[in-house]
C-alpha cells in the first residue's frame, strides 16, 4: 500500500514499506513533438426527438475546448509542474488559434508549432447530451482531419525547430496519433539530435512499435502490442513477461510499458519485468487521455531519475484519476498525491463542468 507522506513544492514522496520514491520538479523541458489536436465539446439538453430523423434535438448550453491529442501530454506535463514546449502543426484558422491559446494558457511553451495554411487544425467534435445524469451522454463524433504527410517546406520547418530547441531540452517525447507529423524523416531526425544533444527518446506510439527502433522507452497499449506480436498478452499475470521481451527486442528498446486497462500496466527493462494492477478500483466515466497521462508521467519520472516501477506505479496511479473524468483531463500533484492516499474527499470536478 502507498502513503503520501508529503507532496507539493519541490517534491512528491511515495512511502512503501518504508522505503521512499522522490519525484523532483524537472526543470529541463520536454518537446512534445505530434499530432496536435482541439478538443470541442458541443453540450447541450435533450428536449425532444426530431421530426426529421430518430434521433434527439438538443438546445446547446455551452461549448467547450480543449488540448487533445499531443497536445494534451504536454498539458499534463504542465499540471505536473513541469516545462513542456509543444512542436507540431496547426492549420491558419480558428481551431489553431483555438488550441495555441488554450496551450499558453496551460503554460505550454508553443514557439515550437508551425502554421501550415494548406492544412486544418485537426478537430475532434463530440456532441454530448446533459440532463439528470451525472455525467452527460455522448451521442456523436465527427473529426475534422488531414492525414496527408507533411509538405516538405513545413516537414524542414518543423525539423529546424526541433534542432533549435533540443540542446536545452531533457527529453522528446513523440506522441503519435497517426495523422501525418510522425514521419520517417522526423524520427531519424529525433535519434540523431540524442546522439548530438544526449537527450532522452520517449514514445507513446499507438502502433508501428517497429518504427520508433532504439527509443530510451516505448509505452503502448494492449491492443498495439497485440498488433505488433500477432499474438494476445495473457490475461494471467506470470504470463506476460516473454511477450514483453518479444516486444523490446522488436524495438530494440531500453524500455517497453504496455498499458491493460482495467488489469493496470506492465513494463520491462534491464532491471527485469514487472507489473501492477491500479492503484485503487475506480468507477470509469472516461478513458480519454488516459495514455497520454501515463507518457506524461513516465517522462517526468525518467528525467528525475527514478526507476521504471517507480515511474509505472506513478503513471498509475495519475490515470486512476483521468478515468474519472469526462473528456482530456491533467491531474495535479496534489490529486495524485490524495489518490494514492486513499482520500476520497479530494476527487476531482468533471472536466468539463
Amino acid at each position: 500500500m502507498y502513503n503520501i507522506r508529503s507532496c507539493g513544492g519541490t517534491t512528491c514522496v511515495v512511502r512503501k514499506r518504508g522505503e521512499e520514491t522522490v519525484l523532483p520538479v524537472v526543470t529541463q523541458p520536454v518537446l512534445v513533438v505530434g499530432d496536435l489536436i482541439l478538443d470541442e465539446y458541443l453540450i447541450g439538453r435533450a428536449t425532444r426527438l426530431s421530426r426529421e430523423a430518430p434521433v434527439p434535438v438538443l438546445e446547446r448550453t455551452r461549448r467547450r475546448v480543449v488540448p487533445g491529442g499531443a497536445a494534451n501530454p504536454a498539458v499534463n506535463i504542465a499540471r505536473l509542474d513541469g516545462r513542456a514546449v509543444a512542436v507540431g502543426v496547426v492549420g491558419a484558422d480558428e481551431a489553431g488559434r483555438e488550441l495555441q491559446a488554450a496551450l499558453a494558457q496551460a503554460g505550454v511553451a508553443v514557439e515550437g508549432i508551425v502554421v501550415d495554411p494548406s492544412r486544418p487544425t485537426t478537430t475532434k467534435t463530440r456532441i454530448l447530451a446533459e440532463g439528470s445524469f451525472v455525467h452527460g451522454q455522448h451521442l456523436a463524433r465527427i473529426d475534422h482531419v488531414d492525414r496527408r504527410p507533411l509538405g516538405q517546406d513545413v516537414e524542414a520547418r518543423l525539423l529546424e525547430l526541433l534542432s533549435r530547441l533540443a540542446p536545452e531540452a531533457g527529453a522528446i517525447l513523440i506522441s503519435n496519433y497517426r495523422n501525418g507529423v510522425v514521419t520517417d524523416r522526423l524520427i531519424a531526425h529525433c535519434l540523431a539530435l540524442r546522439e548530438r544533444h544526449g537527450v532522452a527518446l520517449l514514445v507513446d506510439s499507438q502502433g508501428g512499435l517497429a518504427r520508433f527502433q532504439t527509443f530510451d522507452l516505448v509505452k503502448c497499449n494492449r491492443a498495439e502490442a497485440e498488433a505488433e506480436l500477432g499474438r494476445p498478452i495473457p490475461a494471467a499475470p506470470g504470463e506476460r513477461a516473454p511477450l514483453l521481451a518479444a516486444l523490446r527486442k522488436r524495438c530494440q528498446a531500453g524500455a517497453v510499458v504496455v498499458t491493460l486497462g482495467s488489469e493496470g500496466m506492465a513494463w520491462l527493462d534491464e532491471a527485469g519485468y514487472g507489473e501492477a494492477p491500479p492503484v485503487r478500483r475506480a468507477t470509469v466515466f472516461d478513458v480519454t487521455g488516459a495514455g497520454d497521462t501515463v507518457i506524461a508521467v513516465l517522462t517526468l519520472a525518467h528525467l528525475a531519475g527514478l526507476s521504471l516501477a517507480e515511474g509505472c506505479r506513478l503513471a498509475n496511479a495519475a490515470a486512476g484519476l483521468v478515468v474519472q473524468v469526462l473528456g482530456n483531463y491533467a491531474p495535479t500533484r496534489a490529486e495524485i498525491s490524495a489518490w494514492l492516499a486513499g482520500q476520497r474527499g479530494g476527487e476531482v470536478r468533471a472536466g468539463l463542468a
